[in-house]
């Protein structure tokens, strides 16, 4: 089957934690243009367009390969402006103006920069292979942190476990027997475009969801400077990997 695939990049320009953040170099580029460049090399996105509400912005996207067919409302570019009604102007302004309507969106937001051309490949498959409303990337949360060993605290102080409710003794001692959890990456959200207009719950997932789990070591999301810090570490050992495999072939 063949499926039009929108691929939206979200990228406003008021960023307080590090300003100017969107066209902030990162180890050599800017940073919209590494999720621009992942986008673009995947070959699954018919479209791949930019949302922004910055001039400046706008010109490095075009510059790096992106669409820019509007600017986004300043209304909707605002600290607490929540990612659906973005998603929901995109794709209603592509469809009022321009009569193209994707059978599938994607948001692709450029604070997750390590995620490769082939994450969204391999995520398009899992979407054909399952038939699933939407892939979300996930990584696997480290067994310390496991929500099975979580502890909740009621009003008069005492503690039970979180999943279960069962008193604390009922722990599972070992962290290599913890059942394996999952958070959201922040890398890949794909879902149905109908979703968005649900009547009744408009939203990103639908009620079958495929976990597409990503490796760690392209899980950077970038909030403040420290995540930068770890986004140009990560970037590097990427780098010196491919470095070394490059090495090997030619050995």
């Amino acid at each position: 089957m063949i499926m039009k695939i929108l691929g939206v990049i979200t990228a406003r320009g008021g960023s307080k934690s590090i300003p100017r953040k969107n066209i902030k170099e990162l180890c050599g580029k800017p940073l919209i243009a590494w999720t621009i460049e992942a986008a673009k090399q995947s070959g699954v996105f018919d479209r791949v367009i930019l949302s922004t509400d910055d001039e400046e912005i706008a010109a490095v996207g075009k510059r790096w390969g992106a669409e820019v067919p509007f600017m986004r409302p300043q209304e909707l570019a605002q600290d607490t402006t929540p990612h659906l009604p973005v998603m929901q102007h995109a794709v209603k302004w592509l469809k009022e103006h321009e009569g193209y309507e994707p059978d599938f969106v994607c948001i692709l937001q450029p604070t997750a920069p390590l995620r490769q051309a082939w994450h969204l490949r391999e995520a398009v498959e899992l979407l054909q292979k399952t038939g699933a409303d939407s892939v979300v990337s996930m990584v696997e949360i480290p067994g310390h942190f496991s929500p099975y060993w979580a502890v909740k605290v009621d009003e008069q102080g005492l503690g039970t476990l979180l999943v279960s409710g069962d008193p604390i003794r009922k722990r599972i001692p070992r962290r290599q027997s913890l059942p394996k959890a999952y958070t959201h990456s922040g890398a890949i959200y794909l879902f149905r475009t109908s979703l968005l207009f649900d009547p009744v719950e408009p939203n990103f997932y639908g009620d079958k969801v495929a976990a597409y789990v990503m490796e760690d070591k392209y899980n950077v999301n970038i909030d403040d400077p420290s995540d930068w810090t770890m986004a140009e570490v990560a970037i590097q050992k990427l780098r010196n990997e491919k470095r070394e495999m490059r090495n090997e072939d030619e050995r």
